[in-house]
């Protein structure tokens, strides 16, 4: 092709179009002097006690006429240099004041999108997206969009990412979701009050304290103790519940859609084909309602947690939707480690299994709080077996399974002998597995 041709094809392309976030960002953006100040104080509080009682009311009233203003200034400004625009093979994000950034996100590279909308955006009808992209730890975002915008974009990057031309995938819109179930509040808080780190805090504080109050007869000794012991144990519960409150989860072409939270409301997806392995954690005070919570790896994406909490049944049908062709191994199919490796891990040896089936490496452990891993084959990235001196001398291995989230699944304490066919069979499977694999795409 000649230099002529290209010229005229970079003219025929349609000029990209930069967009600004929401009027509202400003606002959000203005706190951040503020915070400065608040930051500095908080460091060093005698220091800003002294200055502060050194103020007298005029240069007060000065120092606040000259730090809002600039503070506004400051949030219109960085908000007039943020733009924002999508091409035809990636999302261009342009910021910076004094030092200018641009970020170019490629399409095909996007793993989930999430909006995300805190109480003061929903009341101001804006919200925030948020980005995982393969080979980055943090998110890109863009923050504040109005809602409706925020939804529309995020249905455009999805189809341009599944391969529809730039001119239709605005027309595409919104994946349609059908709701598969909802996480009811009552069940819940039962489910929070019954897992072991609420009572953990409140068994530690009701030790500790009577102590303290036998050893020193100090009030404030005991207190100084007993409220983050109490703290803690609230945290753990309240701040899952306000987190997790309200969780639904609905099925669309575009992944699992998962909607949550009581102040601050977020809107996710689980991207198809990007789950490496999935985890059924159940609690000991869980076993007798048959509950499970179920945990997830994804390639590229923060997104960790499926289910706070669901029936066991049910939660085993949402897994054969997360990992299509893979059943969870009945209790029975799981094999113990020989006996003798009870001289490497005394009595809880007793909690790990294991069990390979045609589509999955599964492998359990844990007799108090139980935990189910499931690795599909097709997602195991490298198999290592691991041997200590100790485990040398009884005979048993350790065999690891690598996935693509940077994550490991262990069968722990198995016959050397089994650990070493193990180990040949799993690359095996692997290999055949990522060859047999149906792409990965969005909206497959």
């Amino acid at each position: 092709m000649t230099a002529p041709d290209v010229q005229g094809d970079v003219r025929d392309r349609p000029p990209v179009t930069e967009r600004r976030l929401h009027p509202v960002t400003p606002l959000r953006r203005a706190w951040a002097p503020v915070a400065v100040l608040i930051g500095w104080a908080l460091h060093d509080p005698d220091q800003a006690q002294r200055q502060l009682t050194r103020l007298t009311t005029t240069t007060l009233l000065i120092g606040l006429a000259v730090l809002i203003p600039a503070a506004a200034l400051y949030g219109f400004l960085t908000w007039w240099f943020t733009h924002f625009a999508v091409t035809e093979s990636e999302l261009r994000i342009r910021t910076g004041l004094l030092f200018r950034r641009t970020a170019h996100i490629r399409l095909e590279r996007i793993q989930a999108i999430d909006v995300t909308q805190p109480l003061l955006a929903r009341v101001a009808g804006v919200a925030k997206l948020k980005l995982d992209v393969i080979g980055t730890d943090k998110k890109d975002e863009l923050a504040f969009l109005g809602a409706g915008e925020a939804r529309a974009l995020r249905a455009e990057l999805l189809a341009r990412a599944a391969g529809f031309a730039p001119e239709t995938a605005h027309q595409v819109g919104e994946a349609p979701s059908r709701q598969m179930l909802r996480v009811p509040p009552g069940v819940l808080a039962v489910s929070l009050l019954l897992t072991g780190a609420t009572w953990g805090w409140l068994i530690v504080a009701g030790v500790v304290v009577p102590l303290l109050w036998t050893a020193t007869h100090s009030l404030w000794t005991v207190l100084a103790a007993a409220v983050p012991m109490l703290g803690a144990a609230g945290a753990s519960s309240v701040g899952r519940f306000v987190a997790e409150y309200d969780w639904t989860l609905g099925e669309s072409p575009d992944g699992l859609r998962i909607d949550h939270g009581l102040l601050d409301r977020a809107h996710g997806t689980v991207p198809p084909g990007r789950v490496q392995a999935v985890r059924l954690v159940e609690p000991l005070l869980w076993r007798r309602r048959g509950w499970v919570r179920v945990e997830l790896d994804v390639a590229g994406s923060s997104n960790s947690l499926l289910l706070p909490v669901a029936p066991r049944e049910l939660a085993e049908s949402v897994v054969a939707r997360v990992l299509p062709g893979v059943n969870v191994p009945p209790r029975e199919a799981f094999s113990r480690p020989p006996r003798r490796a009870r001289w490497c891990v005394p009595l809880w040896w007793r909690g790990y299994g294991l069990a390979v089936t045609d589509a999955v490496f599964a492998t359990r452990r844990g007799l108090l709080r139980r935990s189910l891993s499931l690795v599909p084959h097709a997602k195991v990235q490298s198999v290592r077996l691991a041997q200590g001196p100790w485990q040398r001398a009884r005979g048993v291995a350790h065999v690891h399974v690598d996935t693509g989230a940077n994550k490991s699944v262990t069968a722990h304490l198995r016959d050397a002998g089994e650990a070493a066919a193990l180990l040949r069979s799993q690359a095996e499977r692997s290999r055949t597995g990522r060859r047999d694999a149906r792409p990965d795409r969005w909206m497959a």
